[in-house]
């Protein structure tokens, strides 16, 4: 997926859109940890929650149901 920067005041902004958000299991001003490593940035939750790996997959197949189209048109 390739995502334009955005100007905001003096720095650069990188919007997620609220899929993505929800499969990182980020909320709207959540807080992120960035890594740089062999030149790519790594963006992960700063507070990741513990989960099980049966709610990931239920959830992973609820968002896959409902954000379909919005997955289908960022894939392009």
């Amino acid at each position: 997926m390739i995502k334009q920067l955005r100007k905001v005041g003096n720095s650069n902004a990188l919007i997620l859109d609220k899929p993505i958000l929800e499969l990182l299991g980020l909320e709207e001003d959540g807080q992120v940890q960035l890594t740089i490593q062999d030149g790519n940035l790594i963006v992960t939750p700063a507070f990741p929650d513990t989960v099980s790996e049966a709610d990931v997959e239920e959830n992973l197949e609820y968002i896959l149901k409902k954000r379909a189209d919005v997955l289908k048109r960022l894939a392009k």
